[in-house]
């Protein structure tokens, strides 16, 4: 049953990035981390947004909020990127992040293809409503340890609101699970490997083939937690919606045309709620 629950996450080890680059992303992420808090402040998100490092965003009064510290940035286009919350500590911080982003950007449109040569579609087929300009989020993860974790989640159930998601999980300590058939599976650890994720956005594409899974991330009560997600979302200026070729009497249009997913994403994300529905058909 386990093995089925993985049907909308893939672990792709084929990847072509070397173990000890990917050794380089968790020990520099680990170190921003554990900088003294007014080291890590200097890059601190301001109230209305999400660029930099942080907590949740509280939108609500009610919400719940996550046990996990978070460094979010654009890393693409460039030109959008806000350098001012790009740490500068540790020193090869940046560097490696650009670096990061062009190898892992290579691998998601080589998924795009394979995904779109599965359905028997031209390869290009969803790269192109992905557009010449899509959005790219990096997002570093630190779960500290808890000391409630049956009291506390890491990261809330939710489904992503990205094209594709890339994670890299910690090496060592788990806490990813998927929910499938109304239970939580745990998405177990291979070092080395990438957690393919599709998001909501290629769930629209593909006329409900591809499923947006809602997952969630646990606390450990001795042991802190590190991970990177990728998330490739398509150029929010540019119209999605699902491929003609996925559309007939069989399988009937699910989702309505849509600019700009994501502006809304963290409102419904905030509440628990999930913002494809409002899409829908």
């Amino acid at each position: 049953m386990e093995r089925e629950s993985m049907q909308h996450f893939r672990k792709h080890m084929n990847h072509g990035i070397e173990n000890s680059f990917l050794d380089q992303v968790r020990h520099l992420a680990r170190e921003f981390f554990h900088l003294p808090t007014g080291e890590k402040q200097k890059y601190a998100r301001p109230s209305h947004g999400f660029e930099g490092y942080g907590n949740d965003m509280v939108l609500f009064d009610n919400q719940s909020l996550d046990w996990v510290d978070r460094l979010y940035l654009l890393v693409h286009p460039q030109n959008q990127q806000k350098l001012k919350y790009w740490p500068e500590n540790p020193v090869s911080f940046r560097d490696m992040l650009y670096d990061c982003t062009a190898r892992l950007r290579r691998v998601e449109e080589q998924l795009l293809k394979s995904m779109a040569r599965s359905l028997s579609l031209p390869e290009d087929t969803f790269v192109i409503q992905f557009g010449e300009r899509p959005s790219i989020y990096a997002r570093f993860n630190y779960y500290p340890p808890c000391a409630r974790p049956d009291l506390v989640v890491g990261l809330k159930p939710h489904a992503d609101g990205s094209g594709i998601t890339i994670l890299l999980q910690d090496e060592q300590v788990e806490g990813l699970q998927l929910l499938k058939d109304n239970q939580l599976f745990r998405v177990p650890i291979l070092p080395y490997a990438l957690v393919v994720n599709v998001g909501d956005q290629l769930e629209i594409m593909s006329n409900g083939i591809f499923r947006s899974p809602v997952h969630r991330a646990l606390t450990n009560s001795t042991r802190e937690r590190n991970t990177l997600a990728m998330f490739y979302a398509p150029d929010p200026a540019k119209e999605i919606g699902p491929v003609e070729e996925l559309v007939d009497k069989r399988r009937p249009r699910a989702f309505k045309k849509i600019k700009n997913y994501v502006q809304s994403y963290f409102h419904y994300y905030q509440q628990g709620k999930r913002p494809i529905d409002a899409v829908r058909v």
